[in-house]
């Protein structure tokens, strides 16, 4: 007589379904709030030139920013985006390599603006002076904290590069292509307002 045995599956594989969602919903739910706190400290910055720079009572500077650097820039992180974007629809379907190499592709492109920008700091500086006036101070702030910001998103992008297999993962972090894309996407978000209110909006209205 034959004794049907049932298979117990080890701890590792015996994980719910459900469980991967709710978790899967927790970190995208966690990116969202830190992006979250993240905009409102650029929200305050930008208040802080309205109030200082904008509504002062003299003109802080004797020239607009030069855009020379600055749209390029803001069409290399549009580029980033659209890149990573296109990683995560590869890496949805399926095909992790082609998403493993439109990853590796944004973080260069991460990279080459920085590069860019240490040149137009390099420029700027021969002018202007964090501590010449309001707006060279305002106005290094805000650039400075979002190099650091783009920095803490390639770091987020490498990461997700290094680890064994993207998403959807068995353990934790279950969608981490998609959570570091998130972020990288809100760094771009920023550098637009960015320069619409430090770079465009000074050339045509003036400080």
């Amino acid at each position: 007589m034959s004794v049907a045995v049932n298979h117990i599956a080890p701890p590792e594989e015996r994980r719910e379904p459900t469980e991967l969602g709710l978790d899967d919903k927790r970190g995208t739910a966690g990116m969202w709030l830190f992006m979250a706190t993240e905009a409102s400290l650029f929200i305050m910055l930008f208040f802080s030139y309205f109030y200082l720079v904008v509504n002062g009572t003299r003109k802080t500077v004797e020239e607009a920013p030069k855009l020379h650097f600055a749209l390029p820039m803001l069409g290399i992180l549009l580029v980033s985006s659209a890149v990573l974007h296109l990683g995560e629809r590869h890496v949805k379907r399926g095909n992790y390599g082609r998403g493993r190499i439109l990853l590796v592709m944004t973080i260069l492109i991460g990279l080459f603006f920085l590069l860019l920008q240490y040149f137009e700091y390099r420029e700027h500086l021969k002018t202007l002076s964090p501590l010449a006036n309001v707006y060279g101070s305002v106005f290094y702030t805000i650039t400075s904290f979002h190099a650091a910001h783009l920095i803490l998103g390639l770091l987020i992008l490498g990461y997700a590069l290094i680890l064994p297999r993207f998403e959807p993962a068995e353990w934790p972090p279950h969608r981490p292509y998609h959570n570091a894309a998130l972020y990288w996407h809100f760094v771009d978000v920023v550098w637009i307002f960015i320069v619409a209110i430090l770079y465009v909006a000074p050339n045509i209205w003036g400080i």
